[in-house]
């Protein structure tokens, strides 16, 4: 056996990756309703896929800027 100190968790900012995805979904959700042919026929639901998205990262923006999660960076 070695005599190496146990691993300590990572500091990540949760928030600043959470606000990242947010961000993603809004311009994947700008493209989509510029260019007609990303929206129309059998794609109609991509625009509600960016609209899923932004909504579960504002829920989830919200969970961790309360503390929950991974609280390192959360206040």
């Amino acid at each position: 056996m070695s005599d190496q100190p146990p691993l300590e968790p990572l500091a990540v900012p949760t928030r600043r990756i959470v606000a990242i995805g947010m961000v993603g979904w809004a311009i994947a959700l700008a493209v989509i309703l510029a260019v007609p042919a990303l929206h129309t026929g059998s794609r109609s639901w991509w625009p509600w896929a960016c609209v899923t998205g932004l909504a579960l990262g504002t829920i989830g923006y919200a969970y961790v800027a309360r503390g929950r999660g991974n609280a390192a960076d959360a206040e």
